[in-house]
């Protein structure tokens, strides 16, 4: 998957049940490190807390690592509910808390998902979202009578210069968007007469 929403900034809602805070905190997370590191943001900003749930997803499709927590309530009734939010929100690079004041009130197994849950679908509901474009580095060495038309194609395939090393021929590196590179490595080939080709160098 070349392109997919992930969040653009973190959100925050609160949510009550039977006299129990639920604290939803939602954000972005490219690593599992950083998925991480943002739970324990939100532990420390709350330390006295009755429960700090969890669950993130980092990636998308075929190329996800996620992770859960129920943090102390009844297993079951929170971290999956949490995370199976996530899943049905089409969102990748996700991370959720879902901090929790009990009120007094047990509110039972039953209970338990039904307020994790809504406490995360309010979350992704509030949560604003962009599009993230995979990039791949490619590096290409060529004669410098193919260099300014090489770079008028990296504009056209939405390519980010990298870097240019100069000896006897120019190499170029650029990120590219994924789904450019075929037909990208297609119009090089064409401009050189075969003689030129990109490399992939971050698969």
């Amino acid at each position: 998957m070349s392109r997919y929403p992930v969040p653009r900034e973190t959100a925050r809602i609160e949510y009550h049940v039977s006299n129990s805070r639920f604290i939803s905190t939602i954000g972005r997370a490219e690593t599992v490190e950083t998925a991480r590191a943002f739970i324990q943001s939100v532990r420390d900003e709350m330390p006295d807390a009755t429960h700090h749930v969890y669950a993130f997803r980092v990636g998308y499709g075929s190329s996800v690592t996620e992770g859960m927590s129920d943090d102390g309530e009844p297993s079951g009734t929170s971290g999956p509910p949490a995370l199976a939010v996530l899943r049905g929100s089409g969102i990748g690079d996700v991370v959720l808390v879902i901090t929790r004041y009990f009120g007094g009130t047990k509110l039972g197994t039953g209970g338990l998902v039904y307020a994790y849950t809504n406490a995360a679908k309010e979350a992704v509901t509030a949560l604003p979202i962009e599009e993230k474009v995979v990039r791949k580095l490619v590096g290409v060495t060529m004669p410098y009578t193919l260099y300014e038309r090489f770079k008028r194609l990296l504009e056209v395939y939405d390519g980010m210069l990298d870097g240019e090393e100069f000896a006897g021929d120019v190499t170029v590196y650029a990120y590219l968007p994924q789904e450019n590179i075929p037909p990208f490595t297609d119009e090089i080939r064409e401009l050189s007469a075969g003689q030129v080709a990109p490399i992939v160098l971050d698969e």
